[in-house]
């Protein structure tokens, strides 16, 4: 049996447009568009056009939900697994 002890979701803000749709998909919340440069201790992704988007490490649950939506496959989800 594997248990998931670590999970990982990177943005490559140099193909991500901000387009929104991994934040509208998220079913926790865990994503947040916004502007370059917000005042948080989040998890932060600078995009194109002064965006930029923000990852609640603490909500998100690793569903994948938000790669299947990205148009430009920007988002990767990786776990680490201990037996």
């Amino acid at each position: 049996m594997r248990k998931v002890t670590a999970i990982a979701l990177d943005i490559q803000g140099r193909i991500c447009t901000g387009c929104n749709n991994c934040v509208v998909a998220c079913p926790v919340n865990a994503l947040e568009l916004t502007v370059i440069n917000p005042v948080t201790k989040k998890k932060t992704y600078n995009v194109l056009n002064g965006k930029a988007v923000v990852i609640d490490e603490d909500v998100c649950n690793g569903c994948g939900i938000c790669l299947m939506v990205c148009p430009q496959r920007a988002i990767t989800l990786t776990t680490e697994s201990s037996v």
